[in-house]
């Protein structure tokens, strides 16, 4: 199996970053001399994906523009003799990989958002979507890429997994595993932000996942959940009996870049390495 395609949900309004992001999208946000979004790039294209499909919302237009050549920028540095910067600027997105954005004109949740990229994936390929906030240090690759095998093996789709403390599990969408050890879980079934009395386990979902195409007519007739929101945990859980629904424990360090502290901690990380 070749994972071609991968989507990246980036119409959030990034409230938690205000008054910041009320001109530069909560994405563009520096984790040293890269923005966030960056990071999530360069682990899809390293998992083999050739399109990036990015569903934006209002005021994302510096997400387009990064993604973009900038040929003004390009002759300047090339006139002063900034070759070393002329190249990073250049390579952004490798030539071979191709960027396509689309809106998601109302914020209806994850799962609508990855509904939105419906039209440019195919009815038999299997395809990523990443959440630019969990920013992850996988080793000795990224998490995407240590997914593939996994989903190359079962077909069906495949969501990485973290262990979380039992008082954060109503943070996140949370698994009921048949097996307890081992980086492959069997998921028996899964709900979004449980009670912490009701939560099945504290193997919480984290922004990395690989969804049999399935999922796509099922979040196209699927109700709204919880927060009145299209979820796209209630679609994983229509994938259990088929095509079937892993939880994969990743290798690497996850910074929650969706809270002040994480981004805090992931810009020290980063920086000192």
């Amino acid at each position: 199996m070749r994972l071609k395609k991968a989507v990246f949900p980036v119409a959030g309004l990034g409230t938690r970053f205000l008054p910041a992001t009320k001109s530069i999208p909560k994405e563009m946000l520096p984790i040293v001399d890269r923005p966030i979004i960056q990071y999530a790039v360069d682990e899809a294209i390293e998992a083999g994906c050739d399109t990036l499909i990015f569903v934006t919302g209002r005021s994302k237009r510096a997400v387009e523009d990064y993604f973009d050549r900038a040929p003004e920028l390009e002759a300047e540095l090339e006139a002063k003799g900034k070759l070393e910067a002329l190249e990073t600027v250049r390579n952004i997105i490798p030539a071979h990989v191709k960027v396509v954005f689309v809106r998601q004109p109302v914020p209806l949740g994850l799962g609508h958002a990855v509904l939105c990229a419906r039209p440019m994936i195919g009815e038999d390929e299997l395809f990523a979507v990443l959440l630019p906030d969990d920013l992850i240090d996988g080793h000795p690759q990224g998490v995407l890429g240590q997914m593939v095998p996994l989903a190359a093996q079962t077909g069906g789709s495949v969501i990485a997994i973290e262990q979380v403390p039992r008082a954060d599990v109503s943070k996140y969408g949370i698994i009921d595993p048949e097996n307890g050890s081992g980086t492959s879980l069997k998921v028996r079934a899964i709900v979004e932000k449980p009670p912490v009395e009701a939560a099945p386990s504290t193997f919480a979902v984290v922004g990395r996942y690989i969804l049999h195409p399935s999922v796509l007519a099922t979040l196209e007739t699927q109700k709204p959940g919880a927060g009145g929101e299209i979820q796209l945990t209630d679609a994983l859980a229509g994938q259990i009996e088929s095509p079937g629904l892993h939880g994969f424990r990743f290798s690497g360090k996850r910074f929650d870049c969706g809270s002040k502290q994480g981004f805090l901690t992931a810009n020290i990380y980063f920086g000192l390495r």
